[in-house]
């Protein structure tokens, strides 16, 4: 059996759009010689379709397109091959239960369907809402072997996620082998997380190993809304050795198991100096280009403050869709530094940016003078942080009103410390259709821009635009000089916040490990009443946090829709 695994870009509703790349692309592959070709976890809809399945008449299309794909793909030429696509479908017929499935298609017809049998419900998922679980192994001839398939979950039963806390009493893949597969594929609409890449391949070795069957892996490709996936393309060996296409890439990984696997060759390790920075790059970028290309947006605008989040977001976006498209607003108050000044314009000449200097102290100076009386009737001064967040919403509404005249899509700057604690401004510095950053903790932002100076060479290889850099992209300035907003005279964050290496050792413990109170502040030798009052701020933000930008997830625990905590709580401590 010559086998394809073909990377796929789904956008999530396109179901004519994505059932006619399928077809192409399986046409192209079959004419190369392929005798199966897989597609990702539901291709025919993107992943995860969440409540678009329950609009009147949108499965319904989708069964029509499976069977009209299976239809094509005959005529087409690619009849004899067995071609599997992820999609929806009402296994027993109309008023059946919905099904997560894989449909074979061959002979102009469906051939089979085989249902996801484990249904994950943490963290982003929630297929149980939608979804009715399958009850048996689907095996498949093909050339001389004996598929099993399988769909993600089936697979990694929960091992590669943190504290899922979940566990199945059912082996999808042992059971596929005692029904009599010879090799299994398993397609897949996994998102990034850090660390999954690595355990993801401590469980297909494991797992290969233990069945004594090749496994097929294939991951979703690009980004839908929060969510990136990686396109993940590998073939597992018994004796734990692996053929695996470049991660992030477009090609289809084929292999012909009729033939010696002489190519195979171990998995790369993932603990090399540097692998979480480059992971965390390829994820953002392709977050940024996912959501700007599926939303039919080309350009983007945000505000240039000469501090390091602004500076990595811009350099992100640059990557992702090209400096030609990527616009930066200095928006400086009479509180700005000249040093910031140039730090700013000093980037932009770096990635090759369009800039432009707004200044927001004749807007500052009208409004405060228009408030101030009104203020004064009811006892209330303009004075502190309320003139700190007036100045943040005027740079907010600069960005807004860019993004309004010109359609440029405008990027959030905040990371994952700021959001935390609430240090963000709501219709200020939150304004934006995407927060780039928003799940990089501040020690973390510091050390990836490190990276991407170390590395620039490599980013424009990254990024797959054509956008080119010649020299380290961030300032040095950028990343030494003291955190500020620059909101008062001689401001520096640690004035109302502690030190970022503490207090993220406090958000890592709280939000992405769920520890309690006593049990961070052990690990990390602090005052007891210091973590208190900071995991207190982290549940008084949940306000803020539910009204943020689309935050790009790369933690196992990130803001939106995987962290469902109440806005109103009290909690016990």
């Amino acid at each position: 059996m010559r086998i394809a695994l073909a990377r796929f870009d789904s956008l999530v509703g396109d179901v004519p759009g994505n059932s006619r790349r399928m077809l192409d692309r399986a046409v192209e592959l079959s004419s190369a010689g392929a005798q199966c070709v897989v597609f990702p976890e539901l291709a025919m809809v993107g992943y995860p379709p969440r409540d678009l399945l329950q609009r009147e008449g949108f499965v319904a299309s989708c069964e029509r397109a499976v069977v009209a794909l299976a239809a094509s793909l005959q005529s087409g030429g690619a009849g004899d091959v067995a071609v599997l696509v992820g999609t929806v479908m009402h296994v027993g017929g109309p008023g059946s239960s919905l099904m997560n499935v894989v449909a074979v298609l061959r002979g102009g017809r469906v051939e089979a369907t085989y249902a996801k049998r484990l249904l994950p419900d943490y963290d982003v998922f929630d297929e149980p809402r939608h979804f009715a679980a399958g009850r048996s192994p689907v095996v498949i001839s093909c050339g001389t072997q004996r598929v099993g398939i399988v769909i993600c979950e089936d697979l990694w039963r929960a091992e590669d996620a943190v504290a899922a806390g979940h566990s199945y009493s059912i082996d999808p893949v042992a059971e596929s082998v005692a029904a009599g597969a010879t090799v299994i594929v398993c397609p897949s609409a996994s998102p990034c997380a850090a660390g999954k890449h690595a355990r993801h391949t401590a469980i297909l070795r494991s797992s290969a190993q233990r069945s004594g069957v090749p496994l097929c892996s294939l991951n979703a490709s690009g980004a839908d809304d929060d969510l990136v996936f990686d396109g993940d393309a590998r073939i597992v060996f018994p004796d734990g050795t692996a053929i695996s296409a470049s991660r992030w890439g477009r090609d289809a990984l084929v292999h012909d198991f009729n033939a010696p696997p002489s190519a195979a060759e171990r998995s790369p390790a993932l603990d090399t100096p540097g692998a979480e920075h480059a992971e965390r790059w390829h994820s953002v970028i392709t977050g940024i280009a996912g959501y700007f290309r599926k939303t039919g947006h080309s350009h983007a605008v945000l505000g240039l403050s000469g501090g390091i989040d602004s500076a990595l977001v811009a350099a992100l976006a640059c990557a992702a869709i090209g400096a030609d498209r990527v616009t930066g607003v200095l928006m400086p108050s009479k509180f700005s530094s000249d040093g910031s000044r140039a730090d700013a314009w000093d980037l932009a000449r770096r990635l090759g940016m369009r800039a432009l200097e707004i200044p927001i102290e004749p807007a500052h100076d009208a409004l405060a003078n228009h408030l101030l009386p009104h203020l004064a009737k009811v006892g209330a001064v303009l004075d502190g942080l309320v003139d700190e967040n007036l100045q943040s919403r005027l740079r907010g509404i600069q960005l807004m009103a860019f993004s309004n005249a010109t359609g440029a899509l405008v990027l959030a700057t905040g990371n994952k410390s700021e959001y935390a604690v609430g240090y963000s401004t709501l219709y200020g510095d939150m304004c934006g259709a995407l927060a780039p950053i928003g799940d990089i903790l501040k020690t973390d932002v510091w050390a990836l821009a490190r990276w991407a100076n170390d590395h620039y060479p490599e980013l424009a290889l990254a990024s797959g635009v054509d956008w080119h850099c010649s020299q380290p992209p961030i300032p040095e300035a950028s990343i030494t000089k003291i955190p500020s907003a620059e909101l008062r005279p001689d401001q520096a964050d640690q004035d109302s916040l502690p030190p970022y290496e503490v207090l993220d050792a406090i958000v890592r413990g709280w939000v992405e490990e769920e520890r309690s109170i006593d049990s961070i502040a052990l690990a990390h030798q602090l005052d007891r009443a210091l973590v208190e009052r900071w995991t207190r701020a982290i549940d008084m933000a949940q306000y803020k946090r539910a009204q943020a930008p689309v935050i790009i997830r790369l933690s196992a625990r990130a803001f939106g829709p995987g962290r469902r905590m109440p806005i109103v709580m009290r909690d016990i401590r």
